[in-house]
Order: C-alpha cells, then structure tokens, then sequence
C-alpha cells in the first residue's frame, strides 16, 4: 500500500500545537496494518515530490483536482480512495482482497495536514 500525503510539515503531520486528530488515527490505522504484515509506504508532497510525478496514478489525479486529490491511497496500481483517508476497516477490505474499494468522488478531504499558514509548525 502506498499513501500520497498532502505537503506536511512533518513525515507524520502530527506535528505543532494545532494536531488534527484525523492525522493520529490514520497513523494508527496504517501502523496497525502494517503490523498485520502489510507493506506500508508514505510519502509527503512537500519531502518527496518526485514520488508523485513518477506515478502516473497519483500525476493524473494531481492534473485533474490539484492538491484536493490528496491524500491518495493506493494498492498496486489501483487507487483506493482519493480527496481523504480510508477508514481502518476500507483499509483492511482493500488488503486482504488485494482489489481496491470502489473509488468515491473528491469530498472532503479529512486531515489535511500542516498546510502554510495553518499555524501547526
């Protein structure tokens, strides 16, 4: 599983006074994934832009809703949600059946992390 974080001040985002909560349970949703023998990767925009470009999954959806696209959750070559975090359970789904979920359209996107300005850093 690969996750595309918006740009954050931080590899975690739970960094400042102002810590979004979305951020710390989708830190503790990835870890308890991982710890089910998952391979979780992250990357942040603002650390790793090239990681973005370089997929062209991630690029697409980047051209066609800018930063809103993000976070963007992937397994293998298929995108799992776009525009917000998946919850614990739509992470567990998407593994263990190695298929991603149906993707919804771009809402809100909860947990945006330190964005310039936002006072977290």
């Amino acid at each position: 599983m690969r996750v595309y974080d918006p740009p954050m001040c931080c590899a975690s985002g739970v960094c400042g006074p102002g810590v979004d909560p979305a951020l710390s349970q989708v830190a503790a949703d990835l870890a308890w994934l991982a710890a089910q023998g998952a391979t979780v990767d992250r990357f942040n925009l603002a650390a790793q832009p090239d990681a973005f470009t370089a997929n062209a999954k991630v690029a697409g959806l980047l051209a066609a809703f800018g930063d809103q696209a993000l976070p963007a959750v992937l397994v293998g070559d298929s995108v799992v949600t776009y525009g917000r975090y998946p919850s614990r359970d739509e992470l567990a789904q998407a593994t263990e059946s190695g298929e991603a979920l149906p993707v919804e359209e771009l809402g809100t996107a909860a947990g945006r992390g330190c964005a310039p300005g936002s006072g977290c850093c």
